[in-house]
């Protein structure tokens, strides 16, 4: 194949990424958003006719976006995750939103739900627990700067489309955005194995609330944790005595709507 048939370069940024997308799903649902503009979309040539093929390729002729079939062989190769099913898409970074922004809350105005995470590093939990987090209602996302992933394609992948629907922030350091929010009427709840209080006593009421998890192992950092309003745990009862930050935060996500819509 000629020059137009290789992937289109990369561009390296301190913001969150997401150029590439990969996963039917995902690739689905970062055409039916319509939030960032796709340059083109890869599918396998050897690829079984699939409902999701055909939503792709329909998004794609109503979004006026080039489909183009590729060897599998060449698909593979430009792939950042271990399993694309067949399906790339290269598009716009995601664009990033301010801490104001997301204090704004959803849409009807919702009171903000805010997800923030200290220093997840590993890129399939993060994945996991932003559809998770979309799942449950959360309004917004910040993620740090630094020592921690933002969207990579394995994130997208393993977040099946839900890092198109949810607003997302950069901050430089999360214990000074606590302190931010605090001051901004949020309530900060901080998710950790150390916790002084059960996540099922947790009431946080109607209005604005933000759950902090921390980084795998180690956790909340310190100054984050004495920054939060309240740090809570998840009570164990069998002989493991931790889950990943992903299981965690599904079950801190949901329990935090449940008692929100009490």
């Amino acid at each position: 194949m000629g020059p137009q048939s290789r992937a289109p370069r990369r561009t390296t940024n301190e913001g969150l990424g997401g150029e590439q997308v990969e996963g039917r799903q995902a690739v689905r649902e970062l055409l039916l958003a319509g939030r960032r503009p796709v340059r083109e979309i890869w599918m396998a040539a050897d690829l079984d006719p699939a409902p999701v093929l055909e939503d792709i390729r329909e998004l794609a002729a109503e979004a006026r976006v080039l489909v183009k079939e590729v060897g599998r062989s060449k698909l593979d190769a430009a792939a950042r995750t271990d399993a694309p099913q067949g399906v790339l898409a290269f598009a716009r970074p995601i664009p990033e939103v301010t801490l104001d922004e997301l204090l704004r809350g959803g849409p009807g105005g919702v009171a903000p739900f805010l997800l923030l995470s200290d220093g997840i590093t590993d890129p399939g939990n993060l994945g996991a627990l932003l559809r998770s987090a979309e799942c449950a209602g959360v309004t917004g996302v910040v993620l740090p700067r630094h020592r921690a992933v933002h969207i990579t394609p394995t994130v997208t992948k393993a977040a099946a489309g839900s890092v198109e629907h949810l607003p997302m922030a950069i901050v430089g350091g999360m214990a000074k955005t606590v302190d931010e929010l605090r001051r901004a009427g949020v309530l900060v709840v901080g998710l950790d194995e150390r916790g002084s209080s059960p996540l099922w006593a947790l009431e946080p009421g109607q209005g604005p609330v933000a759950l902090v998890l921390g980084a795998e192992g180690p956790g909340l950092g310190r100054l984050v944790r004495e920054r939060c309003d309240v740090v809570v745990s998840i009570p164990m009862k069998g002989r493991l005595s931790s889950l990943n930050v992903a299981t965690a935060g599904t079950l801190a996500c949901f329990e935090v709507a449940r008692a929100r819509n009490h």
